[in-house]
């Protein structure tokens, strides 16, 4: 058992007046509802493989070295914050995000730990909607662009119980290459928009005739409803194209993938898309971490690796949303399924770790320049504050203006909560 240690210390308070607990949910909604939930979008940077909190947002300088690792730990513009040496321009930024160094899940496999930090709930017979899914049923989106978006694929459930409805768009390219273009909003060669139209007459009849007792209904599939709408949208196709940017701007993110994508999630919210996660891959780091987190894959580079990669573009964009004014309205979160091992291992590497690790949110109500809850030593367990997946969740819904209790049904018509056992991280804005 982790040791109860709290920021919520006015649950002391509440038990010597003898009030019920219950009081301290109705302050905490009251104080959300009152000003947290300002986030109209939410940009989910999803490092896929589990990156490792020691050498990111939580390093242990004075730790042995098979605890500390190849790499030190820098200031940061927060006196008394500091993080991974590899994450130099991050560090400039770090009054605009918090750390939740705390975080801790019992789940150490991949797919396992993909459903709980994507949902906040653990894997069971029902599969539960992640965010985007559950954004886009609350709080559906207007426009011609698809409210919840991946860059390049899904990084998995998505909709889950929901429905192909609420599935997210899937950019699908890689948008750092020249040639890089959404291939579904192309239309097939031949079809103009004059055929397009038509074609969308046809399966209206068509709706309308399977549906003749739908009266003051859609008459179509709401889902292909969206698909016509965006391909015929020239504003789509333009929120899309990165080829709108200056120069400048582009290399400001960085040349490469990852950087490319942040620009181009900057875009779609800017455009009016709801939820955007970016899958990095490549985090799975069991071994020679120099190469992979540092150097590049091809080790022929220094500073192409992981974290540099990530590091330029996480702080462009927070950079960016904060000079065109979106950063209050937008969210950003940076996070993966689990930490890394606090020990390097005989590969100089570090095995998968869900005891205890970083994740980091920033804008959309988040107050800037914090540290939340504490790991030990070692970076081995919680010691201050344990944060869960489905506090995590809790506390996202929530930023986004999203009643965490507002209950969702099932096909079969089971009722289910947004979020279940999870509670607002105190201090997160």
């Amino acid at each position: 058992m982790y040791p109860f240690i709290v920021n919520r210390r006015v649950v002391l308070h509440v038990g010597m007046l003898g009030l019920p607990l219950s009081f301290v949910d109705a302050a905490f909604s009251s104080r959300v509802s009152g000003g947290i939930g300002s986030a109209k979008s939410c940009i989910l940077l999803w490092l896929d493989g589990g990156p490792s909190h020691l050498e990111m947002f939580d390093p242990k300088p004075e730790a042995p070295t098979e605890v500390r690792g190849p790499f030190g730990a820098i200031r940061t513009s927060i006196p008394g914050i500091m993080i991974g040496e590899l994450l130099t321009e991050t560090a400039k930024v770090c009054d605009k995000f918090a750390i939740i160094r705390s975080v801790t899940s019992p789940l150490g496999e991949h797919g396992l730990a993909n459903q709980y930090m994507l949902t906040g709930f653990k894997p069971s017979t029902v599969v539960h909607p992640s965010f985007g899914a559950v954004q886009q049923f609350v709080k559906p989106s207007t426009t011609d662009l698809p409210p919840y978006v991946t860059i390049p694929e899904a990084a998995g459930l998505e909709a889950g119980f929901l429905g192909a409805e609420f599935e997210p768009f899937s950019v699908g390219g890689d948008p750092s290459q020249k040639n890089f273009e959404i291939k579904d909003l192309q239309p097939a060669l031949g079809l103009d928009t004059g055929r397009i139209l038509r074609r969308k007459d046809f399966l209206k009849k068509i709706y309308s005739f399977q549906r003749p007792d739908v009266s003051n209904g859609p008459v179509m599939d709401p889902a292909m409803d969206r698909a016509f709408r965006l391909v015929l949208s020239p504003s789509a196709k333009q929120a899309f194209d990165l080829d709108r940017e200056s120069e400048g701007t582009r290399q400001r993110y960085g040349e490469r993938s990852f950087g490319q994508s942040c620009l181009l999630a900057r875009r779609l919210i800017e455009q009016g898309v709801r939820f955007v996660t970016i899958r990095y891959r490549g985090w799975d780091t069991h071994d020679n971490l120099q190469l992979y987190l540092r150097d590049g894959y091809s080790g022929a580079k220094v500073g192409v690796g992981l974290i540099p990669t990530f590091d330029r573009a996480f702080s462009a964009l927070l950079h960016d949303l904060e000079e065109r004014r979106m950063l209050d309205e937008t969210l950003v979160i940076a996070m993966g399924e689990f930490g890394r091992t606090p020990k390097l291992n005989a590969r100089g590497g570090r095995d998968h770790w869900p005891r205890v690790f970083s994740v980091v949110m920033a804008g959309g109500g988040v107050r800037g320049g914090q540290v939340i809850g504490r790991s030990d030593f070692t970076g081995e367990s919680p010691i201050e504050y344990p944060v869960t997946p489905s506090d995590l969740a809790y506390s996202i819904f929530r930023l986004l203006g999203i009643d965490p209790k507002r209950e969702l049904t099932t096909p079969d018509g089971r009722p289910i909560p947004v979020n279940q056992g999870g509670a607002w991280i105190d201090g997160l804005a």
